[in-house]
């Protein structure tokens, strides 16, 4: 099977700016652990502040380049995987070009001038990660760069596509011609739910683009805020991934499966109108360096193992495996080479 180019991905290309930070900081910018939003005008400042205020670590996030990246080092075969996304014409936008390429992914950037590349605050506290983006040049993204035969030959050459909840905010267009694409050919396409305001608030784009999931990603607390915008009146994780599962498709060749991550409690796996539970690998709190990137990873692990046709057990062990690597860094960072069997 040949493996150039098999797995795209489209997404918000973001910087992120790392930091240990204090109960007071999150208090001061009225932000939740464990959450993800979009900065408004009373978070901007944030960024400058956390710069002279905690010691900051600059690292290429975003969740789907996170996925992807993650996905690329767990296959070791070079341009496997590519990506799409906007950043600005400037030095943090130069500095992911190069940490793309280094990590093997083949990005086709859609290069905005009139915008900074976007950035993204993670707050950490006690491991957990409060997460704030400012998306600038990532919210530039349009869909006639997809469009353009050298980008457009991407799309033709993927099996599988996997785009975060995140980018529904930008481009629904991109996400609708890759969507369709996928159905039309009979390739994979999968998001991942991503954040509760995605589901809150950009509910219209989500409905239409969920029938065309094959898989769907997210965790607990996407999961109960899907739940309860579509009235399902149920908390039970492994029911509402049923309920996602049996969700109208636009087309009956895969099934969908919803894989729903809960933390350190297990990983819940629903299709064919059954669900499957699969412990992940615990890791004692001392060695928890933050959490920030560890469902990026988790979808990753996976994406490697099911471009390999594997089966769902050995994609869930992988993303369980590439999330506790991941957790144990800071931000959504690997060593050389992943030692996963």
């Amino acid at each position: 099977m040949a493996y150039e180019g098999i797995l795209l991905g489209m997404g918000n290309p973001l910087l992120d700016i790392s930091a240990v930070v204090d109960e007071d900081f999150l208090k001061k910018y009225g932000i939740k652990l464990n959450d993800a939003i979009l900065a408004e005008d009373k978070h901007l400042p944030m960024y400058e502040e956390m710069t002279k205020k905690y010691e900051v670590e600059y690292i290429a996030g975003g969740a789907t380049q996170n996925s992807i990246r993650v996905a690329q080092w767990m296959l070791q075969i070079p341009g496997a995987t590519s990506y799409m996304g906007c950043i600005g014409k400037d030095k943090f936008g130069e500095e992911m070009k190069k940490n793309s390429k280094l990590a093997g992914v083949n990005v086709h950037y859609y290069e905005d001038g009139t915008a900074p590349t976007g950035t993204c605050a993670v707050c950490v506290v006690g491991g957990e990660r409060s997460l704030v983006a400012n998306l600038s040049a990532a919210n530039c993204y349009k869909s006639e760069h997809l469009k353009k035969p050298e980008n457009w030959a991407l799309v033709e050459k993927a099996k599988y596509f996997y785009v975060a909840g995140f980018f529904l905010t930008v481009s629904p267009e991109s996400i609708q011609l890759v969507a369709e694409h996928a159905a039309a050919k009979n390739k994979v396409f999968m998001m991942n739910l991503s954040a509760p305001f995605i589901c809150e608030f950009f509910r219209d784009v989500q409905e239409k683009a969920l029938p065309y999931m094959d898989y769907v990603f997210g965790n607990e607390t996407e999961a109960r805020t899907f739940s309860k915008v579509h009235g399902w009146e149920t908390d039970n994780v492994e029911e509402i991934a049923l309920k996602i599962s049996q969700w109208p498709k636009a087309s009956g060749t895969h099934k969908r499966i919803t894989v729903i991550t809960q933390g350190a409690d297990p990983v819940v796996v629903a299709e064919d109108g059954k669900v499957k539970k699969f412990p992940v690998i615990l890791l004692p709190k001392e060695k928890l360096v933050d959490t920030n990137g560890a469902g990026d990873a988790f979808v990753g692990g996976f994406l490697s193992q099911l471009v390999q046709e594997k089966p769902i057990e050995e994609c869930v062990r992988a993303g369980c495996y590439a999330a506790n690597v991941i957790i144990q860094r800071s931000g959504c960072t690997y060593p050389e080479k992943p030692s996963f069997n």
